[in-house]
């Protein structure tokens, strides 16, 4: 099973990150989550697996991997999300709006078919991602930095993704479904009332940055599930 320990180690602090005690304080928290991951994000985004997913160096099974794989992150997300909307401080960060897992199970009956549950084992890396969602319960901090890893980035570059994949590996629309968002016809403004919502969280000093951390961690994980799919599928 993979551990924290096994993650990739944490980047140092960016500089221009909110630093002195009173920078953090006065800093809205979608800010310190932008800049104290913002390390964590390009690694991700620079692993070897989606470089070569979206360079058209891999296959569609590759693909479908990468979609069984978040099929679990999600289902995890989307759990937890049901628990944070019980509670006073979390009902205005969960939105329907942002739900994936109905689009991924889409996306795999399409490209899998009927079967594809039986091919849903998560690797290491994924359970391991899974379980540190699950491990915050109704704790809306740390939902708070799992959600915005996840559906942020979405929102920001899934389109690009969703074209990219359908370009390299001949997938029709109904393959690539996680990547839209119907429900959301405009992005930025919808961005902008997530980061509002996030921000009018009544949460102090600790626990913000105790939201950041667990957002730097979220990556780590995001990281850890690229190397594990690079192992399963080389670049032809």
């Amino acid at each position: 099973m993979t551990t924290t320990h096994d993650l990739p180690a944490a980047a140092p602090r960016t500089p221009g990150t909110p630093g002195t005690t009173a920078d953090r304080a006065a800093a809205p928290l979608s800010v310190l989550l932008r800049e104290g991951t913002r390390p964590e994000h390009e690694a991700a985004e620079g692993s070897t697996f989606v470089e070569d997913l979206l360079a058209g160096r891999l296959t569609t099974p590759a693909y479908v991997d990468l979609a069984l794989q978040l099929h679990a992150v999600y289902t995890a997300l989307e759990e937890v999300g049901e628990q944070v909307r019980r509670t006073p401080a979390g009902a205005g960060v969960v939105f329907d709006e942002l739900r994936r897992v109905p689009a991924i199970e889409a996306d795999l009956a399409h490209l899998a078919g009927p079967g594809w549950r039986e091919r849903a084992t998560p690797l290491p890396a994924t359970a391991a991602y899974a379980a540190a969602i699950r491990a915050g319960g109704a704790d809306v901090g740390a939902y708070v930095a799992h959600a915005y890893t996840r559906y942020l980035g979405d929102l920001s570059g899934g389109q690009v993704i969703g074209r990219m994949v359908q370009r390299h590996y001949d997938v029709a629309d109904e393959g690539v479904g996680f990547y839209a968002f119907p429900a959301i016809p405009k992005p930025k403004p919808f961005k902008d009332l997530y980061r509002a919502r996030v921000d009018a969280l009544d949460l102090t000093e600790a626990q913000r940055a105790a939201v950041v951390d667990e957002a730097r961690a979220a990556f780590r994980h995001n990281r850890a599930l690229f190397a594990a799919l690079a192992e399963v599928h080389r670049a032809a």
